[in-house]
This record gives C-alpha cells, sequence and structure tokens, in this order.
C-alpha cells in the first residue's frame, strides 16, 4: 500500500484507486509530521535545483574545463571565452582557442589594424557607448565624444574597417557578437 501526505488528508492507493480519509491526530507523532514536512522542503528544493536551468558562470565553468581538456591535446593554446549581458539587453557568449604555435608562426602584421583601432580614445569611447545601447549617429554625435560629425563619421569608419564596429543600416551601428567577448578580453588585459 502507498501513502502519501497532503494538506491535512492522507490519500491511499489500492488497486489504482485513490481514497481519502483525514488524518487521525494519533496516527503520527507531531515531530514526525514536522520532519516529513521539512524532508518535503528540501527534495522539493533539490528538485528545483537540479531542473533550474544552469547559470552562465556554470555554462563558462563548463566549457572552461572543456577547453582545457582540448588544449592539453594540443601543447602550447591559448584560449579565452566570456559571457556578457550588455546594457541594452543583448546577451553574448563566445569561446575561441588558438594554438600557440599559430599564432607564434602566423603573420602578426594583420592585428595592427584591428588594434590601432582601439588605440584611439574617441574610439575606444564610442565602441562603449554602442555597447550600452547608444546606436544611432544622431545620438553618437549629441555626446560629447567628437566636436563635428565628420570626426563623428571618420572614427566610425575606422571601427568599422578594422572589424569591431558593424552598420546595420538607417545610421544604426552595433558591435557584431562575434567581437564583443574578445573586445571584452583584449581590455581586461590591458588594465593596470
Amino acid at each position: 500500500m502507498e501513502s502519501a501526505i497532503s494538506h491535512g488528508v492522507r490519500n491511499y492507493v489500492l488497486c489504482g484507486v485513490a481514497k481519502k480519509r483525514k488524518k487521525r491526530k494519533t496516527e503520527q507523532p507531531s515531530g514526525l509530521r514536522k520532519l516529513e514536512r521539512r524532508i518535503a522542503a528540501v527534495e522539493a528544493r533539490l528538485t528545483a535545483a537540479r531542473d533550474a536551468p544552469a547559470d552562465a558562470s556554470d555554462r563558462m565553468d563548463e566549457r572552461a574545463r572543456a577547453l582545457a581538456q582540448d588544449a592539453a591535446a594540443v601543447p602550447g593554446a591559448v584560449a579565452f571565452e566570456g559571457v556578457v549581458d550588455l546594457p541594452a539587453g543583448e546577451h553574448v557568449e563566445w569561446q575561441s582557442r588558438e594554438s600557440a604555435s599559430v599564432l607564434l608562426d602566423g603573420p602578426w602584421d594583420t592585428a595592427a589594424e584591428p588594434l590601432g583601432a582601439l588605440g584611439h580614445p574617441v574610439r575606444i569611447e564610442l565602441l562603449r557607448y554602442v555597447l550600452c545601447g547608444v546606436s544611432s549617429t544622431a545620438e553618437l554625435a549629441a555626446l560629447d565624444v567628437v566636436s563635428t560629425t565628420g570626426q563623428l563619421y571618420h572614427h566610425l569608419n575606422h571601427l568599422i574597417a578594422a572589424g569591431w564596429l558593424r552598420h546595420t543600416g538607417r545610421g544604426r551601428y552595433e558591435v557584431p557578437a562575434e567581437r564583443v567577448v574578445p573586445l571584452m578580453v583584449v581590455l581586461a588585459a590591458v588594465r593596470p
């Protein structure tokens, strides 16, 4: 015979038919009822925690372990990843791994333009504003970052050519999703 306690009523399942009857106070000591309620509450919390979606830090930990195992298979690797919730509401998850030998042996001059574009204080500020949701030419021009629209377009064009910014049409811009985490990694790497 199976039984379950529910709101002061004991349910009995006998041959697939549920029967209800009121519990008698003499059936269980008060301490046992309290213990059953506490166990049920703990089980409910455990079930909820198990069924809840993993948060960003848990997913990053899992991916970091996978990247580390991957990197162990190839001696000498550089890996980075990130999960970013932007103020404008966009959610970005991104990871990358490169062999150290590919990085060391490959051409470095191709990195000059993207890194150079980040080397100007106005461009860094423009990227920050775009990431925070200020995305139209009119909004960017209204900021105290540049004094003329000609200067604004000059800096926007440098960021577009370097791949840090994308024109989405109608005078609007965005940082491509695949560049958000690398931009954050560069900023984190140069912090004092």
